[in-house]
């Protein structure tokens, strides 16, 4: 049997790689030094790997996207699309920041991002998977397991935060081989710098996503804000810009085909290493449920706003974000039908079992276990879905942790749930602060309404255990809306700090739902915990024989992406997405004039298409190109995470942001296809061409250090 629990941390790295495939832990780069040498990257492999040293002080995490620090007074660069929720925060039908785009002249200008805008600076990693797993048994139940866990995850957090400037986590690493613990420094003062007009920051709007070629101007520029002692404060107009460590340079000297880049960011989730039967539930089952529900709740919303531009507004951030996973979704199905990833994955695997059988003290239950669970992983996961779908009342979903928070409360600290600790409260206040920007009764009435009436009709597979009987018929809905106060910001909040029998004693409808609901939802949450506790003790052995034959083969190992910092590489490139057609890896100012149609999403500001007719390229011309680039593609390894990622040059400039990949690269959260993947970049020459001709923010790029042409 394989003993997982003392592999090597050198296991985990690679001796040749041979593509641009891997969403590498920074530690793990001096391993790469050969490759990235072969590419052409000039900073040593050493540094790369040092969070306290430029670059890698200069990325951080907005906590859900990636950005970078460009001056050293906290001025933070992301994508517009990651900066959307600060935008529509702050817009209203007479400032409409979406439209129109917003330019802080000064500092005193700057617009609160408000409480969900944060920055993590992450400052410190390190391994602790034997302190995780300490007490844990082979014997122990799957939910004892998880337990023991989270205990120990509790415990090693709430040390890491002794000093309450700091956010700690410790993700899993290899589906649980390893845990790391991160420690990063939370900003809460952040604050909206410059945003471009909606038609620019998203020209090509949901029709151009995913798509290429692209032009669209996907940036932002936030502020960074602390206490006069330089350290994390609430938001106060006392507060002080962040004095950035280090800040990355701006580059406009450009790239050409063929030259290098790094990108360091913040990737959410990939499933590199999941079986065939876990890739054919996604394909078959998963993804078709999950397409055909977020479409039946964007046509819902586009009926409950359609007269109203209030309600348009105060849902703009919802819809876009909903279009976004839609389109990733139907890109996903598509793929899988492009190419069959799982007949690819059972060659893999055939090959790895075959290995894996001549292996001295090789443990063949083990596979048999790993099976059986991840069967029983693929039934829950269709109740879960069903859970999602009778609960899509942002109303319920309000309630039900609320209620979940006052349980929790009873117990010690170390011994509440993950996510209800007295470390959580800020961020619960947040969320509940947060709904009045995109809430709206009758919107989130006709959504649960029309919720329920699809979760009827769900396959009894996806029906949950004693759910049923407790739910109100669709029929019944307006009179739950008008029977509740939680629609109400103050209302929300009152509820904080209140103990269970206020609950319970509560005539509020939303309230009561959730108090009638709660045994179901904990039950569903235990079996995950045992299901979960289960695969935790039996898929680290596998990954840990998966990345012995991998290293065997000399094949890349890394780790799936887990929202933590992570490293790419690759190099700007053009690709064949099907017989006969090749696309070129840079887009151009004219191409925005070509798709002008005037009418939105293709509806360029006035002044960008006269910048462009008047050929007012300055010293962002590029010369081959002859004009202004726009968008890029390269080869690196990116997913949804990395929009706002720092995409530099082979010297650490800051050259572009990631943004996107193309239609044909979804499925590398499956399976690396180095020939058809494409990540999709802004050209940072773009956004410096139309902040000087366009939007004339001289002030912000007075503020950047940016490295120009040699003329």
């Amino acid at each position: 049997m394989f003993k997982y629990l003392v592999l090597p941390a050198a296991l985990l790295c690679a001796t040749s790689v041979q593509a641009d495939e891997g969403q590498w832990q920074p530690y793990q780069l001096p391993q790469l030094k050969s490759e990235l040498k072969r590419i052409g990257i000039a900073i040593p492999a050493e540094k790369l790997a040092d969070l306290s040293k430029h670059p890698m002080s200069a990325i951080v995490s907005l906590g859900g996207c990636s950005a970078s620090f460009v001056s050293d007074a906290g001025l933070v660069v992301t994508n517009h699309h990651c900066a959307y929720g600060a935008i529509q925060r702050n817009s209203t039908p007479e400032h409409n920041y979406i439209a129109n785009g917003y330019l802080a002249k000064t500092r005193a200008d700057e617009l609160p991002g408000g409480p969900n805008t944060l920055v993590y600076v992450t400052d410190k990693v390190e391994n602790v998977t034997s302190r995780v797993l300490q007490g844990v048994t082979p014997t122990m139940s799957g939910k004892a397991r998880s337990e023991a866990v989270d205990k120990n995850i509790k415990a090693l957090i709430a040390e890491c935060e002794s000093d309450k400037f700091y956010r700690c986590s410790v993700p899993a690493f290899h589906r649980g081989l390893e845990y790391y613990r991160i420690r990063q420094m939370m900003i809460r003062d952040v604050r909206l710098v410059y945003a471009p007009a909606n038609s620019l920051g998203d020209f090509g709007g949901d029709i151009d996503n995913y798509e290429w070629p692209r032009h669209v101007g996907d940036y932002s520029f936030l502020r960074a804000y602390v206490g006069k002692d330089g350290r994390p404060a609430e938001p106060s107009p006392d507060n002080v810009p962040y004095k950035s460590k280090d800040f990355l340079v701006v580059s406009a000297e450009g790239l050409k085909n063929g030259d290098p880049v790094l990108l360091a960011g913040y990737p959410g989730r990939t499933s590199r290493y999941k079986l065939p039967s876990e890739i054919r539930y996604a394909r078959d089952r998963a993804y078709p449920a999950k397409a055909g529900e977020i479409q039946s709740d964007l046509d819902v919303i586009a009926a409950a706003t359609r007269d109203s531009e209030a309600s348009a507004v105060r849902y703009a951030s919802v819809v876009k974000g909903l279009n976004n996973v839609m389109k990733k979704t139907r890109g996903l199905i598509d793929g899988f039908a492009r190419k069959d990833i799982a007949a690819i994955k059972d060659v893999q695997d055939a090959e790895f079992r075959a290995w894996y059988a001549k292996q001295p003290r090789s443990d063949q239950k083990m596979l048999a276990e790993l099976d059986a669970l991840i069967a029983a992983d693929i039934a829950l996961s269709d109740e879960e879905f069903g859970y999602s779908v009778a609960t899509t009342s942002d109303l319920l979903k309000t309630a039900a942790p609320l209620y979940r928070l006052a349980q929790e409360s009873a117990k010690p600290d170390a011994e509440r749930e993950l996510g209800f600790q007295q470390r959580d409260l800020p961020f619960i206040k947040a969320r509940l602060t947060r709904l009045e920007q995109s809430y709206m009764g009758s919107v989130d009435q006709a959504r649960f309404a029309a919720a329920l009436q699809r979760y009827a009709r769900l396959p009894k597979s996806m029906h949950v255990t004693g759910l049923d009987a407790l739910l109100p018929a669709a029929d019944a809905v307006p009179a739950l809306y008008a029977q509740s106060q939680l629609g109400d910001t103050a209302a929300r909040l009152s509820w904080l700090g209140k103990d269970v029998a206020a609950f319970k004693a509560s005539s509020d409808a939303f309230i009561q739902l959730a108090v009638k609901t709660d045994d179901v939802a904990q039950s569903l949450k235990d079996r995950r915990k045992e299901l979960d506790g289960n695969l935790e003790r039996v898929i680290p052995q596998y990954m840990a024989a998966v990345i012995a034959w991998k290293k065997s083969q000399g094949k890349p190992v890394y780790p799936d992406a887990n929202s933590t910092l992570r490293v790419t590489y690759g190099t700007v490139s053009p690709y064949s997405p099907k017989d006969g057609i090749t696309k070129g890896p840079f887009t151009t100012i004219e191409g925005i004039v070509e798709k002008n149609t005037g009418k939105a999403p293709f509806d360029a500001p006035q002044n960008l298409l006269e910048a462009i007719k008047a050929k007012r390229y300055g010293q962002f011309k590029d010369p081959v190109l002859g004009t202004v680039p726009v968008d890029f593609l390269t080869s690196a390894d990116t997913t949804g995470g990395n929009s706002g990622s720092a995409v530099m040059n082979r010297h650490g400039e800051l050259i572009g942001l990631n943004f996107d990949s193309t239609y044909e690269s979804i499925t590398k959260d499956w399976y690396f296809d180095r020939d058809i993947t494409r990540a999709i970049h802004l050209d940072i020459r773009y956004m410096l061409w139309v902040m000087t001709e366009v939007d004339h923010a001289d002030n912000v790029l007075k503020e950047m250090t940016i490295k120009y042409p040699k003329k």
